[in-house]
């Protein structure tokens, strides 16, 4: 049984960080590509940030030079730190983990709220 579980969020003001995790379980973790994505009130699911089984990432540009995305295979754990936050970022922050159409998974989401 696979399981993805986000955990780290909450709320944080303007300017803040926060950094989530996602610990994997039930794959070969090494061989899939990991990303974070997001979905705030009334809009679609965007991507974050994408980490490759050999370390490449890949960012949004709206979160560039802000978040890092990084993996550790032996605890089967991504994480996103996210540093100098907006309001902009707040949103349901969702774990991937991503082998083909058919190796597909999600985690249940973490809640991330910028605000004063």
């Amino acid at each position: 049984q696979v399981q993805l579980v986000e955990s780290g969020g909450g709320l944080v003001q303007p300017g803040g960080s926060l950094r989530l995790s996602c610990a994997a379980s039930g794959i070969s973790f090494s061989i899939y590509h990991m990303g974070w994505y997001r979905q705030a009130p009334g809009k679609q699911r965007e991507l974050v940030a994408q980490i490759t089984n050999g370390g490449r990432t890949n960012y949004a540009d709206s979160v560039k030079g802000r978040f890092t995305i990084s993996r550790v295979n032996i605890k089967t754990t991504v994480y996103l730190q996210m540093n100098s936050l907006k309001p902009e970022d707040t949103a349901v922050y969702y774990c991937n983990a991503y082998r083909s159409s058919s190796y597909n998974y999600w985690g249940q989401g973490t809640q991330v709220t910028v605000s004063s």
